[in-house]
């Protein structure tokens, strides 16, 4: 069965969390139509503050995604990977993983808050969007509302 993959990671840092900064990236999408040649690679798209949250695409094989996907029978689990234990919020307990039926999708949105090492730097934040879909999809289906939506994000401070 087909999967299609979405992965949006918008990144900001510290200073832009306020302000017109702030509002730019509460505005941008967390859902874009797909490109003819999405399936079976994963559409990336890339927002960096720095670049004003203007999206940036390219193509990825579906195992360097950070989400697990596996299929069994006429279902698909999908289960997004957190990106690392340092990172916050701290994620001490998480939803289970879903299991898609053809024709169903899901949007699951996390995010993070990282320091460098030594805390030269200052802090940098992102959010993670994956749009996952189990079967044919329209290059349109992702800019509307999910059969699921697991909302995994937490306080950022």
């Amino acid at each position: 069965m087909e999967i299609t993959v979405q992965w949006i990671r918008t990144t900001w840092t510290k200073e832009s969390r306020g302000g017109d900064a702030a509002a730019r990236r509460n505005a941008a999408p967390v859902g874009f139509a797909l490109p003819h040649d999405a399936a079976p690679l994963a559409h990336v798209i890339r927002m960096h503050v720095h670049d004003g949250f203007e999206p940036y695409d390219s193509r990825e094989v579906l195992g360097k995604v950070n989400v697990e996907l596996h299929e069994a029978g006429d279902r698909l689990r999908v289960l997004p990977r957190v990106q690392t234990l340092f990172a916050l919020p701290p994620r001490k307990r998480r939803p289970p993983a879903v299991r898609l039926t053809p024709g169903q999708w899901v949007r699951w949105q996390l995010n993070y808050r990282f320091s460098s090492a030594l805390g030269i730097r200052g802090w940098t934040y992102w959010q993670d969007t994956f749009n996952i879909a189990y079967g044919p999809v329209h290059a349109d289906a992702f800019l509307s509302a999910p059969t699921l939506f697991i909302d995994e994000r937490g306080q950022l401070r």
